[in-house]
């Protein structure tokens, strides 16, 4: 088996005459948190695109697991930026929802779901509507929708963006505390540093449209990560930030 999970190469995709991606390149290994960081409208969200089946590259290809990715084959759970609960459907008919679109009888979904509410918090909750939840709760939701599906990588969307700065700030904190205890394979996308170096083993940062890899950090934090405000996480936000905010002077 390859010793990466999710490989791009040199991947280029254009919408008419907008030139969107023009060469990215990156790995995931299986186990790792990997994290992409670039401007807006740089492409991040075409690159989740091109991995679910929504569309098609115009260069490059995708391994997975070291073979070239098939349009029948889509080992990806995908959660968006806003967790796209159904409101009219309870919240255990909502975490269910990916496993009857794929045949599974509702009846045996809800069983299979049902002991996972503690682990995500919301014991107590499954015949309560999104309505009814907060912000972190119906987030926590969607992540139970997502990796219910036993998919082999979780591809997560700028999953916090639409919360509030505290909200947000313990939401971080539960999906690192719910990746170590599981290892789930997983890509970010993310406009948010801190956020990257919290829940990141690497990032990978783009340049503006036409989006390429301008360069990869490690980010070699112990874990669990509690304090951030360390002179080790800092020098990694800082070098970040400067490579966004200033690009043509990277090192």
């Amino acid at each position: 088996m390859s010793a990466n999970r999710l490989e791009l190469r040199h991947l280029r995709k254009r919408f008419g005459d907008l030139d969107v991606l023009a060469d990215i390149s990156l790995t995931v290994k299986p186990g790792e948190f990997v994290s992409i960081l670039g401007p807006s409208g740089a492409g991040k969200s075409t690159i989740f695109k091109l991995l679910t089946g929504g569309v098609e590259p115009d260069g490059g290809e995708v391994l997975f697991d070291g073979t070239p990715l098939m349009k029948d084959r889509r080992p990806f759970a995908f959660m968006p930026q806003r967790d796209a609960l159904m409101p009219w459907r309870r919240i255990i008919d909502n975490a269910t929802l990916g496993l009857e679109v794929r045949g599974m009888a509702r009846s045996r979904a809800r069983a299979q779901v049902a002991p996972l509410f503690a682990e995500f918090g919301l014991d107590g909750f499954e015949r309560h509507y999104p309505a009814q939840l907060s912000g972190g709760m119906r987030q926590r939701a969607a992540l139970l929708r997502t990796v219910v599906q036993h998919r082999d990588m979780l591809l997560l969307d700028e999953p916090f963006g639409a919360l509030d700065a505290l909200t947000r700030a313990g939401m971080q904190q539960w999906l690192q505390t719910m990746w170590n205890h599981h290892r789930w394979t997983a890509l970010l996308i993310t406009h948010d540093v801190r956020e990257a170096v919290f829940l990141s083993d690497r990032i990978y940062v783009l340049t503006a449209r036409p989006a390429r890899v301008m360069t990869e950090i490690a980010v070699p934090l112990r874990r669990p990560r509690i304090d951030l405000a360390t002179p080790e996480a800092s020098a990694i936000e800082a070098q970040l930030l400067q490579t966004l905010l200033n690009p043509d002077k990277r090192t």
